[in-house]
């Protein structure tokens, strides 16, 4: 049995705000990207770090930033 990664956890809309964190983007501006509520991004934010198991916004933003730059596609 292959293990899932935490990243496939993910709803679509999750990995669209990672994404953004791991750009540096601030939670308004991802709220305007996509066109929600800075409320709703703190939501999507949390769920991420609990799907994640991390345990701070600072871990959060460096896991997106590391996953935002490394190779994808790969295996």
């Amino acid at each position: 049995r292959q293990q899932q990664s935490p990243i496939a956890r993910l709803t679509h809309r999750e990995l669209q705000v990672l994404e953004r964190v791991g750009k540096g983007l601030s939670t308004k501006e991802i709220a305007d990207e996509l066109g929600v509520s800075a409320r709703t991004v703190d939501a999507h934010r949390a769920h991420i770090k609990g799907k994640l198991e991390l345990s701070s916004p600072s871990e959060l933003q460096q896991f997106a930033i590391r996953w935002v730059h490394e190779p994808k596609g790969e295996g």
